[in-house]
């Protein structure tokens, strides 16, 4: 039995499923009536091209609960999320996929761990059916690598079915492709975070919207996240430290091109002259731009009032 006063918000978004997104809804509401939870349906139409917005034109006459948020063209998976989190209410935020390959039975599960202390809770989806090569194989070594370089170790990154605080959701900015990459975005707000087996069905309507093209920008977007990790709050340590390795390396070689050339060896024909030249120049540059990052930094945490860090809680001894 939930507290009826807690509002749960479930995010939807959908490109081109109309066959599937009215028996999504139907289980959806299915579960959370069952289990009397105060909830509210928003479902973000990225710009699909098939039926799909006149299939949620019309469901919204008989779902008292939903809300259908329709983007003016496909932006891509990572902008409706965000939609979706900005338009919810919820003091618990429920995403998932609309292709029906979620369960919607496993969101009470989510809820539950969310009520025990959790800002997220993610889904695993231990016995994935989907095919082999062209979508476990890639899935599973990119976890694994997403896993090494980020620091948090989770099975899957790539699952939509997942739970948030809502002040974890009102913490995050998301941009580009970084939908997949939420738990990591998470961890660095400080977020308390727990996964969990789910359970994970075939597509029946439809095909994957996902190409060989995703592979590159899971790469980029990792990039980015590592040194989001990293260097968020100091990137001078990232820009500067190579810098003035670099600066240190060019004095080193330059000091030895000169004895050669006080002992009267011709240096002007040398390569390592040009490698000195280059590695000076690439210091001082990477230098100047970690103190540029520092600048913008600071500029970006003043002017959106965001501190560098984030209380969970204060107690004192007037609260007892």
């Amino acid at each position: 039995m939930s507290d009826i006063k807690q509002l749960i918000s479930i995010i939807v978004p959908v490109f081109n499923e109309s066959e599937s997104i009215g028996l999504l809804l139907g289980e959806i509401i299915n579960v959370m009536s069952s289990h009397k939870f105060n909830f509210e349906l928003i479902v973000v139409d990225d710009g699909s091209k098939d039926n799909t917005h006149q299939v949620l034109q019309q469901l919204t006459l008989k779902i008292k609960e939903l809300s259908v948020i329709s983007l003016r063209k496909n932006y891509g998976q990572t902008a409706a999320m965000s939609a979706g989190f900005d338009n919810s209410k919820g003091d618990i935020v429920i995403s998932l996929d609309g292709d029906l390959q979620n369960d919607p039975n496993d969101i009470p599960l989510l809820i539950s761990e969310i009520n025990n202390g959790y800002d997220l809770v993610c889904g695993w989806r231990f016995d994935r059916k989907d095919k082999l090569i062209n979508r476990k194989i890639p899935s599973k070594i990119a976890n694994k690598l997403i896993a090494h370089v980020t620091g948090l170790k989770l099975h899957d990154y790539g699952c939509s079915l997942k739970a948030f605080k809502k002040e974890i959701i009102e913490d995050i900015k998301l941009y580009g492709e970084l939908h997949r990459f939420l738990p990591v975005l998470a961890n660095i707000e400080g977020a308390r975070i727990k996964e969990i087996k789910v359970n994970h069905r075939s597509r029946q309507y439809g095909s994957s919207k996902y190409g060989i093209d995703r592979t590159f920008r899971v790469l980029m977007d990792l990039l980015t996240v590592w040194f989001l990790t990293r260097f968020l709050t100091r990137p001078m340590y990232g820009f500067g430290f190579v810098g003035i390795i670099s600066i240190f390396i060019s004095l080193a070689i330059s000091s030895y091109l000169i004895v050669l050339k006080i002992m009267g060896e011709d240096i002007g024909n040398r390569p390592l002259l040009m490698f000195a030249l280059i590695l000076g120049i690439a210091g001082v540059q990477l230098f100047c731009f970690g103190l540029l990052s520092e600048l913008l930094i600071r500029t970006y945490h003043e002017s959106q009032s965001r501190p560098i860090y984030r209380i969970r809680s204060i107690n004192s001894a007037k609260q007892n």
